[in-house]
C-alpha cells in the first residue's frame, strides 16, 4: 500500500451511496425500493448505510428495479470491501510499528530477507510473508506463546532476543526447502557419521557442500546460517515436516567448534524425540540439561573416545607435531 490513511478514507464510499443517489434522481423512496425488491425496509437501509453487503442476489434485484446492471453493483461492492480492508491493514500496520523495531532489520536487508526500503508498511508486510503469518498476533502465538502446533514446541519468550532468534531459525527452515532429501533413515544416518568424521579429518575445501550431500542422502537437512545481531547461536536441531534439520552458524569460525557442534546436533537426532527443539548457546532458552549432556557425550565419543583421550592425556607437554600425530593416528580433526 502506498496511499496514506486520509487518502484511503476519502476513497471509501459504500455502494449504498450510489443506490441513494439513484433513488434521489428518480424520485423513489427506500420504502418503495424495498417493496419492489421484496425485501424488508430495514434490510435495504442497512445495505444503503454499508452495514450489509450487496450479494449476487441483491445485485440482480437492483438491476431489475433500478435498470443498472448487476455487474456494476457486484464490482461496486467488491471495490468498497477492498478499500475497507486496505484501511484495516493500514491501521494494523500502524499498530505493528513497535513490533517491527524488535527485528534486526538492517541485517535482514543484507541477507536479502527484506527489501532495501525505509517504508515501514512494506517492511512489515515483508516480515509477515517471511514468517508466513497474517499478523504480529499470529507470530506471537507461534514463537512466544506456544499456542500452535506448527514450527515450535518450545517458546522463545524466555530468551533475550526472541525476534532475532526466530529470524535465524526461520531462515534455516526456508533454506532447507531447497535441499532434495531422501526419506529419513536413522540407521543409515548413524553409519554415515563415520564418513562425516573422515570428512572432518581430511577437511577438503568443499567440506560444507559434501557434508550437506552426505546427510541429505540419509534424509537429514544441514543448513548454514550466519549469526544475526543479538542472535548468537552455535547450532539448532528440530524436525521439520518429517525430516531432521541441523542448522549451523559457524559462530566461532574454528574447526573444533564446528565439528563438535555438528556431532552434538547429530546426537540429538539419534538419541532424542521428534518433538524436541534444541537451541545451542541461547541464553534463556528452555533446555533439558540431561539431553544436552547426552548429546555432548555422543559428540565426544565420536570425535575422541575414552581410550584415545587417555592415550593423549598421558602426556604433560604437547607440541604441534604431537597433536598432528595424534590426529593422524585417530583420524580425527586436529582441532
Amino acid at each position: 500500500m502506498t496511499k496514506n490513511k486520509n487518502e484511503i478514507i476519502e476513497l471509501i464510499s459504500p455502494p449504498g451511496d450510489t443506490i441513494q443517489e439513484t433513488l434521489d434522481e428518480i424520485g423513489m423512496t427506500q420504502v418503495e425500493l424495498a417493496e419492489r425488491m421484496g425485501r424488508p425496509k430495514e434490510k435495504i437501509n442497512d445495505i444503503i448505510k454499508g452495514r450489509e453487503p450487496i450479494t449476487t442476489a441483491t445485485a440482480y434485484q437492483l438491476e431489475k428495479v433500478l435498470n443498472i446492471p448487476a455487474g456494476f453493483w457486484i464490482n461496486r461492492e467488491k471495490e468498497y470491501r477492498r478499500r475497507l480492508y486496505e484501511l484495516e491493514q493500514y491501521e494494523r500496520h500502524e499498530e505493528a510499528r513497535d513490533w517491527l523495531q524488535n527485528f534486526p532489520v538492517g541485517a535482514m536487508k543484507k541477507m536479502g530477507i527484506l527489501p532495501d526500503t525505509r517504508n515501514k508498511q512494506l517492511l512489515t508486510d515483508a516480515i509477515l510473508r517471511f514468517f508466513n503469518v497474517a499478523s504480529p498476533l499470529q507470530w506471537n502465538k507461534i514463537y512466544l506463546e506456544k499456542q500452535t502446533s506448527v514450527v515450535f514446541r518450545i517458546s522463545l519468550a524466555t530468551t533475550n532476543n526472541p525476534h532475532a532468534i526466530s529470524v535465524w531459525l526461520r531462515k534455516g527452515e526456508l533454506d532447507a526447502q531447497n535441499i532434495n532429501l531422501e526419506e529419513f533413515n536413522k540407521k543409515r544416518f548413524r553409519e554415515t557419521l563415520w564418513e562425516v568424521k573422515e570428512l572432518a579429518y581430511n577437511f577438503p575445501s568443499d567440506f560444507a557442500k559434501r557434508l550437506q550431500e552426505l546427510c541429505a542422502e540419509t534424509g537429514v537437512a544441514v543448513i548454514y546460517t550466519p549469526n544475526l545481531p543479538q542472535a548468537p547461536i552455535s547450532g539448532a536441531t528440530r524436525w521439520i515436516r518429517n525430516h531432521p534439520l541441523i542448522q549451523l552458524s559457524g559462530r566461532y569460525k574454528t574447526d573444533d567448534h564446528f565439528w563438535f557442534t555438528f556431532f552434538h546436533e547429530a546426537g540429538h537426532i539419534l538419541l532424542h524425540g521428534k518433538k524436541d527443539v534444541f537451541l545451542e548457546e541461547v541464553e534463556g532458552s528452555p533446555t533439558n540439561k540431561e539431553k544436552e549432556e547426552e548429546a555432548n557425550q555422543f559428540a565426544t565419543k565420536f570425535l575422541l573416545n575414552k581410550e584415545e583421550f587417555r592415550e593423549i592425556t598421558n602426556h604433560n607437554i604437547f607440541t604441534e607435531e604431537m597433536i598432528l600425530e595424534f590426529s593422524n593416528k585417530f583420524r580425527t580433526p586436529p582441532g
